[in-house]
C-alpha cells in the first residue's frame, strides 16, 4: 500500500500526521510512505528524521486583506497544484491523507482530481480555509470535534477526535514526577503556551509563582519557551523569587518531554489549540485555557469555549489575563478538590485516545476502495 501524507507549517499538522503514519504502519508494516510539505516549514527537518520519503512543494498562504501579494501568491498555488499533480503521478498512491496548512492544499485538491481516495483531519471547532475548500473533493473528512460538522458536507464527515502521540497515553505519573523532581504528593499545575512559548502567559506567570513560592501542597512546572526563559526569570528576580531556593517552583525553557509533564499534571494553563487539548482531555487533566488571540478565525477561542461547555476547563482571554486574574482561577481550583475531580472527569469523557487509530482505519478502508465515513448526526 502506497500512501501520500501531507500537513505542515506548525508541530500542531506535522506530529498529528506522523502519528496516523505510525498508526498505519501497526497495521501495514510494509506500506510505503510520502510526505509532502514546504522546504520552510518545520516539516523539513522533523519528517527526514522519521526515516519518511520527503519532498516539497512551493505554497504560501494568502494574506486576509487584498493586496497586490495575493496575485502572486494565486500564481504560486497554481503552479503548486501542477507540481503536486506530478508527485501525485509519480508516486501513484492508494490514499492521500492531509492534516492542514497550505500545503496539504495542492497535495489533496491534485490527488482527487486524479481519482485518488482522499482523507483529511480537521483539528478545529471552527475549520481552516484549506480544509474548508478541500472538503468539496475529499472521500472523507475525520473531524476532532463533533462541532465542526455544521461547516461540512453531509456523508463525507466522522467524528474521530484528533490524533495524539502514543507516549501521551502510556506515560506513568510516579515516573515522570520522579523524573523532573516533582513532589509526589502535592498538586501539579503544568504551565506552557506552545513549544514557543506565550509572552501573555509569562507576564501572568510572574504574580502567580511570586505567590506561592515556597508553599507546602502545590507546585509549578512553568515551561516559558525558549525565547521567554531569560525574561521570566530576570522578571521573577526582580520580584524577589528565587527559583531554586523555593523548593516548588520549577520553570524551563522547553521541554523534549511533554509527554511525561502532562502525566504530573493535576492542572494546566495552556493555549487553547487542538492537539494541546486533546491531550489534555485523554489525560482527564482539568485546565485553564488561554486562547492565542490572533489565531486564524479565532478558532483558539471558539475550541476552548467547546471544552468550557462540557465542564472541563476555565477560559481566560488573552485580553483579560493578568496574574490577579490566573491567581484567582487557579486558587479555586486548587481549594475545592471536588470541583477538580468533577473538571476531571468531564476531560476524560472528552479524550478520544483511539483517534489515531480510527482515522488509519478509515484511511486503509479507502485505500482498499470501501466506503470510509459514517454521517454525524444524520
Amino acid at each position: 500500500m502506497r500512501i501520500i501524507v501531507s500537513g505542515g507549517g506548525t508541530g500542531g499538522h506535522i506530529y498529528p500526521a506522523l502519528t496516523i503514519v505510525r498508526a498505519i504502519q501497526k497495521r501495514i508494516p510494509d506500506a510505503e510512505f510520502l510526505y509532502v510539505g514546504t522546504k520552510d516549514g518545520l516539516e523539513a527537518d522533523i519528517v527526514p528524521k522519521e526515516g519518511i520519503a520527503f519532498e516539497t512543494v512551493n505554497i504560501r498562504g494568502f494574506k486576509r486583506s487584498l493586496t497586490p501579494e495575493n496575485f502572486l501568491r494565486g500564481a504560486q498555488a497554481f503552479g503548486g497544484v501542477m507540481k503536486a499533480m506530478g508527485v501525485v503521478r509519480r508516486f501513484h498512491p492508494d490514499v492521500a491523507i492531509g492534516t492542514g496548512g497550505y500545503v496539504c492544499g495542492p497535495i489533496l485538491l491534485a490527488a482527487s482530481l486524479m481519482g485518488v481516495p482522499t482523507l483529511i483531519q480537521e483539528q478545529n471547532v471552527m475549520p481552516g480555509i484549506t480544509n474548508r475548500l478541500l472538503s468539496r473533493f475529499v472521500s472523507c473528512i475525520a473531524m476532532g470535534t463533533k462541532e465542526a460538522a455544521q461547516y461540512f458536507p453531509k456523508g463525507k464527515r466522522v467524528f474521530t477526535g484528533n490524533p495524539i502521540r502514543e507516549e501521551v497515553l502510556k506515560a506513568r505519573s510516579g515516573e515522570s514526577r520522579e523524573l523532573f523532581g516533582l513532589d509526589p504528593k502535592a498538586k501539579t499545575v503544568l504551565v506552557s503556551g506552545g513549544s514557543r512559548g506565550a509572552r501573555s502567559i509569562n507576564k501572568a506567570m510572574i504574580g502567580v509563582l511570586a505567590h506561592y513560592a515556597g508553599r507546602d501542597g502545590v507546585q509549578f512546572l512553568h515551561v516559558t519557551g525558549k525565547a521567554g526563559y531569560e525574561d521570566t526569570m530576570a522578571q521573577l528576580q526582580e520580584a524577589g523569587v528565587d527559583v531554586s531556593a523555593s523548593g516548588n517552583l520549577f520553570v524551563e525553557p522547553y521541554l523534549y518531554n511533554m509527554p511525561q509533564a502532562l502525566a504530573c499534571a493535576d492542572v494546566a494553563v495552556f493555549r487553547a489549540g487542538a492537539i494541546g487539548i486533546a491531550e489534555l482531555t485523554a489525560r482527564g487533566v482539568p485546565s485553564v485555557l488561554i486562547p492565542y488571540p490572533f489565531a486564524a478565525a479565532n478558532h483558539q477561542e471558539m475550541n476552548a469555549r467547546a471544552i468550557v461547555a462540557a465542564g472541563a476547563a476555565r477560559m481566560i482571554l488573552d485580553r483579560e489575563l493578568t496574574a490577579e486574574r490566573l491567581l484567582s482561577v487557579l486558587a479555586e481550583l486548587l481549594s475545592e478538590d471536588a470541583k477538580l475531580r468533577r473538571m476531571a472527569k468531564s476531560a476524560k469523557r472528552l479524550g478520544r485516545p483511539q483517534a489515531a487509530d480510527e482515522i488509519a482505519s478509515r484511511a486503509i478502508r479507502l485505500a482498499k476502495g470501501q466506503k470510509a465515513p459514517v454521517p454525524v448526526g444524520e
